[in-house]
């Protein structure tokens, strides 16, 4: 294995056992860390796996690192962006059903404002038929999740906030990184495609409340499904 591959993996090890010290509170807010030389004897590495780890944990907001003073760690619910959402959900190598309950209710919320918000704004709906049509047919699961992405993308793209688009970036990694625990999520099609099929209309007819409502129906079916 080239050095370079190597170096990489042991440094994401490093990672995921920090995070997960940080994540389950082993730590407090505020607490020090060991020295990144004793971590690094504790956990059989190198300096350089170590450094690169704790890099991502700063970037993350978990720990924070000043010159000639240990490492501390953040408050991650004060500090941490969407980002930490992903590492949070599946901490401890299972999956927080807490969170995955947190994220579906944010997902729903933000996904009716920006349906509302589509139907003001777009200009051409056709695309969100489209996609409609497409998840009716599809064959297969994963076909579907595409599908069912590419919908909810055109749909917030369509409501023209940044915020929104860039909080959907987060979600499809997280989505499409695991994507076989959201298979339930599209299993139903044939309960699921109508409610597609509703949202487009309603953007199409400019009916920000219809698609507000048929959205939020879409989305609660989805969470239903994932219990």
């Amino acid at each position: 294995m080239p050095e370079a591959i190597r170096r990489s993996l042991v440094s994401d090890q490093v990672f995921r056992v920090l995070a997960e010290d940080v994540l389950s509170d082993r730590y407090s807010p505020g607490e020090k860390l060991p020295t990144q030389r004793r971590l690094a004897a504790d956990l059989g590495v190198n300096m350089a796996s170590v450094r690169e780890a704790v890099k991502r944990l700063e970037q993350l907001g978990l720990v924070e690192v000043r010159h000639g003073d240990a490492m501390r760690v953040c408050d991650w619910r004060a500090d941490g962006g969407l980002d930490v959402v992903t590492h949070v959900l599946f901490r401890a190598g299972g999956l927080d059903v807490p969170t995955l309950r947190a994220l579906m209710e944010a997902r729903r919320l933000m996904l009716r404002e920006a349906a509302r918000l589509a139907a003001e704004r777009r200009d051409d709906p056709a695309r969100l038929q489209e996609l409609a049509e497409a998840f009716a047919a599809a064959a297969k699961p994963e076909e579907a999740q595409a599908i069912d992405f590419a919908f909810f993308s055109e749909l917030v793209e369509a409501a023209d906030n940044v915020v929104f688009v860039l909080i959907l970036n987060s979600i499809r990694r997280l989505y499409f990184d695991r994507a076989e625990l959201f298979h339930p999520l599209v299993a139903d099609r044939g309960r699921l495609a109508p409610l597609y099929a509703r949202t487009a209309r309603a953007v199409a007819d400019s009916d920000g409340e219809a698609a507000a409502v048929a959205v939020e129906e879409l989305a609660i079916a989805q969470e239903e499904a994932l219990r």
